[in-house]
């Protein structure tokens, strides 16, 4: 009897081995065999079209690799991208080119083989492309960024010609070799004139003046977010395209704007513009955050040479200087970091001076409006501020992250306010401080 129980277990035995080595085989095989790669997941596409250039971001969970070139007859830009598959926010990125996008008209996504997509950009004219990849950083992960400029960049000059706020035979440069304007008194930063007869007419000047307003951040770089959502970017826009208006109704005033929609500019970029059309002041205009909502008022700041004037501006001027890599500069092109270097190596106390007595006119005019944060002009390493020959200030209108403040900040008749009162300041800082001939540098 003994028999068919020795028989069913080794029947049992047989069964476990093949089971054995089964698995094993499985195992064997996939450690053999290698892993297929997980695609990369597209998480958000954007587009940023502008005169200067458009921008296209990928959002994505990780570092992708590319290859693009150019097709001529008619214009292409085609970009191989590897390491992942077609995917639906992919092929929205056909739906986002608009059609006052100036450098694209179309956009064709496929699959070009296994694991590789393939971009094509139906151009408007030719490009140069600029291809890059951006690390994770505040509230984005990796991103690939394809950045069109034009082959003939827009020249600031000819857009003010084209609004007719440029005359041809305006002077550009003077040739004098003073890098900031001589000044019409010579007295201490904060020195009030001496009292005397009051004139009956303003100052004559004798030519245009020119002013840069630089609207912070922009595009990939929202600014500050307060708690309502609004973004920092859009609201700061807004007042500096009233306080153009509000300015060039004065005879012998012309405006250029940095930018004057919602892309992202350089920092460096940014002066060189105001530089290139000799503007006499460069007014930036932001909306102040802070980690506690009851921070609030208005603040004005100027460059520093020797460091901030309190560890507030510090913080400020570190967490603004940040805005070229949140907001995407192409750091493997050195030219913005080079021209950093050098306008602030050329930076004048003369240059610094100035911009504190034209800070002191608008602060003091803002403060009709709004509590101020700090009754005196404060200073910090601003990258923005740093034109050797221009005099320079950034204007925190308010703070974004108190909710009261947020709320003037979406009000028509608040951004109008403080437009005007910028818009007084500058008026009594020219009263003060007639311009003269004004050479360049660079």
């Amino acid at each position: 009897m003994s028999e068919p129980t020795e028989i069913r277990t080794q029947s049992v035995i047989a069964k476990r081995r093949r089971t054995v080595l089964k698995a094993g085989g499985t195992l064997l095989i996939s450690l053999l065999t290698p892993l297929t790669a997980r695609a990369a997941q597209i998480l958000a596409v954007r587009m940023w079209p502008a005169e200067d250039y458009t921008r296209i971001t990928l959002e994505n969970d990780s570092d992708l690799k590319t290859q693009h070139f150019t097709l001529k007859n008619p214009e292409r830009l085609v970009i191989d991208i590897e390491g992942i598959d077609l995917s639906p926010t992919l092929k929205s990125l056909v739906a986002k080119v608009q059609p006052n996008d100036p450098y694209v008209s179309q956009i064709r996504v496929g699959q070009n083989k296994p694991h590789v997509v393939r971009l094509v950009f139906d151009l408007k004219e030719e490009v140069n492309p600029q291809v890059f990849t951006l690390a994770p950083i505040a509230e984005y992960q990796h991103r690939l960024v394809f950045d069109l400029y034009p082959v003939n960049p827009p020249d600031p000059i000819a857009a003010l010609i084209r609004e007719g706020k440029w005359s041809l035979d305006d002077p550009v440069d003077s040739g004098l070799p003073s890098p900031t304007p001589p000044l019409a008194e010579n007295t201490p930063p904060f020195a009030e004139p001496k009292p005397g007869p009051k004139p009956n007419a303003a100052p004559q000047v004798t030519r245009m003046l020119t002013i840069a307003l630089d609207p912070g951040h922009g595009g990939e770089d929202p600014g500050a977010i307060g708690r309502r959502g609004s973004y920092e970017k859009n609201i700061v826009l807004s007042i500096a395209k009233r306080l153009k208006a509000k300015l060039e109704r004065e005879p012998n005033m012309r405006v250029m704007l940095t930018r004057d929609g919602d892309y992202f500019v350089p920092l460096g970029t940014r002066v060189q513009k105001a530089r290139r059309v000799n503007a006499d002041l460069f007014v930036s205009i932001h909306a102040d955050a802070f980690v506690k909502p009851t921070a609030n008022g208005s603040s004005v700041f100027a460059l520093s040479e020797k460091g901030a004037s309190s560890t507030a501006a510090r913080w400020l001027a570190n967490k603004e200087n940040a805005a070229d890599l949140i907001g995407g500069a192409n750091l493997k092109n050195g030219a913005d970091k080079q021209l950093a270097s050098v306008l602030f190596d050329l930076s004048t106390t003369a240059q610094i001076n100035d911009s504190l007595k034209l800070g002191k006119a608008v602060l003091q005019e803002i403060g009709g409006i709004n509590r101020l944060h700090k009754n005196a002009v404060e200073q910090a390493g601003f990258a923005v501020l740093k034109a050797p020959d221009i005099p320079s200030i950034l204007i925190e209108t308010a703070f974004i992250s108190n909710p009261e403040e947020e709320a003037k900040l979406n009000d028509n008749a608040y951004q109008d306010k403080m437009a005007e009162a910028i818009a007084q300041g500058i008026k009594r800082y020219f009263a003060k401080n007639p311009p003269l001939a004004k050479g360049r540098m660079m």
